[in-house]
């Protein structure tokens, strides 16, 4: 970590909202309030501290609940953890989460743009839009926190909002991007403030004449049950998991069950299935984030390795006429950005899901 401090306002008591906007002002996309140490913002993945003095408990406390109502409050207090996002007029919008340390409260605000990109302005693959276009299915965007699964999401729903007549249905812990309706109609719903839970929320989704619906965190086997179902029976289920590959992610899925539903979760999932995209930001050369995203669609030969317990020979199946089924791997990837010297060697290593076989890449080079 780099031992400079990025310059803010030094003050003794910090307004947490003129705090968060001159955040916004280096472009960082989390903000980190820990007693004991100054503030500290993320910037291509590294962490810098500000010019600010060191937070005391009160500091914190006192910046964290001028944020929050008293029933987010009283939660907080009687869990230890919050969960929520929000808005600052003329700042920008925020997700948030709370918890208790050994010191006291602890912060850190995760920034989201207001103006939701376009899948082209996001640098997505053309076939993202083939994929929205479905009438039915599960498609998932997976990969581990922070890597842009939420904006890739969102790019996606906004391209259905600028060119088809749909109801979505957003279920999220808690609600990030906030969309306009353009052409679509959207009904966003908040867990814990505006349903009990993502299962309940998707058992009543059905009767609220859904054409998608979009599940934040896919956590447990009822939720995935559920978003199973969705997909069968006529939707377009988006949803998301913190898994690192897409044949990762279909082990992870039928795992979350006990042995005996593991047939019949496969069979669904073989049946359901469009596509896994797992995303990774990895630092570019100079400044900034680029998305590596290893792309899985279904077809037959997919489909019958999902069914038959086969998912270790579909890594395989992926790397077979690209051209045509417009998949792509994590390495072919990582190996195409080393080539453009768009990311270097060190970070392309760190990041991999395979380092082995890229660097066997690197050195056929």
């Amino acid at each position: 970590m780099s031992e400079e401090k990025t310059e803010a306002p030094a003050a003794r008591t910090i307004d947490i909202k003129k705090l968060l906007k001159s955040v916004l002002a280096f472009k960082s996309s989390d903000l980190h309030l820990v007693v004991g140490s100054e503030p500290q913002i993320r910037i291509d993945k590294e962490l810098k501290p500000l010019n600010l003095p060191k937070l005391t408990a009160k500091d914190v406390e006192e910046m964290a609940y001028a944020l929050i109502e008293d029933k987010q409050k009283k939660e907080f207090e009687e869990h230890n953890e919050l969960d929520f996002s929000f808005e600052l007029k003329g700042i920008g919008r925020f997700r948030a989460n709370y918890y208790r340390t050994i010191h006291g409260i602890a912060c850190a605000f995760r920034m989201i743009p207001i103006d939701i990109p376009t899948l082209d302005e996001y640098g997505n693959p053309p076939i993202f839009k083939e994929l929205i276009k479905r009438e039915k299915g599960l498609i998932l965007v997976t990969g581990p926190t922070g890597s842009g699964k939420s904006t890739t999401l969102a790019s996606m729903l906004h391209e259905i909002n600028l060119t088809e007549h749909r109801h979505i249905i957003t279920v999220e812990d808690p609600v990030e991007f906030v969309h306009t309706n353009i052409k679509s109609l959207f009904s966003q719903r908040d867990v814990g403030s505006n349903t009990k839970s993502f299962a309940a929320a998707l058992k009543y989704a059905l009767r609220q004449d859904p054409d998608i619906i979009l599940i934040g965190e896919m956590r447990d086997a009822e939720t995935i049950g559920a978003a199973l179902t969705a997909a069968e029976t006529g939707h377009l289920v988006f949803g998301t998991l913190h898994t690192n590959s897409a044949p990762g992610t279909i082990n992870r899925i039928i795992d979350v069950f006990d042995g005996q539903e593991q047939a019949q979760i496969r069979a669904q999932l073989a049946t359901s299935l469009v596509a896994i995209v797992s995303q990774t930001l990895i630092p570019k050369i100079g400044s900034g984030k680029v998305a590596t995203q290893e792309i899985l669609i279904t077809n037959p030969a997919i489909q019958n390795q999902i069914r038959e317990d086969k998912v270790h020979q579909i890594y395989s199946q992926m790397q077979l006429n690209q051209g045509q089924t417009h998949m792509t791997t994590q390495t072919q990837q990582l190996v195409s950005l080393l080539q453009k010297r768009v990311i270097n060697k060190e970070n392309a290593i760190k990041n991999s899901n395979r380092p082995d076989e890229l660097m066997k890449m690197i050195e056929g080079l």
